[in-house]
């Protein structure tokens, strides 16, 4: 898994957890839905940190508390 699929799926997971949707998400962190959809699309590579620290500003969690998720465990190394 990338780093980019864990940080789309570590929002999925918390959003599934509190019963909220890409679009409530978008609303309580002030961005665009367009910017949380585009996030979580597979096709999509990059995502920046300021935008994680947005949303998670949004679920009132910190960048520590959002990256000590399973999903970040045992990633691969980016660089081949």
């Amino acid at each position: 898994m990338s780093v980019k699929d864990a940080v789309a799926a570590r929002f999925s997971s918390i959003c599934r957890e509190r019963g909220i949707r890409k679009n409530e998400l978008a609303v309580r962190s002030g961005v665009t839905p367009s910017t949380v959809y585009s996030m979580m699309d597979p096709r999509r590579r990059d995502v920046s940190i300021v935008t994680i620290k947005i949303l998670c500003d949004g679920l009132d969690i910190s960048l520590e508390q959002f990256f000590s998720g399973p999903e970040f465990a045992g990633l691969e190394q980016e660089i081949k």
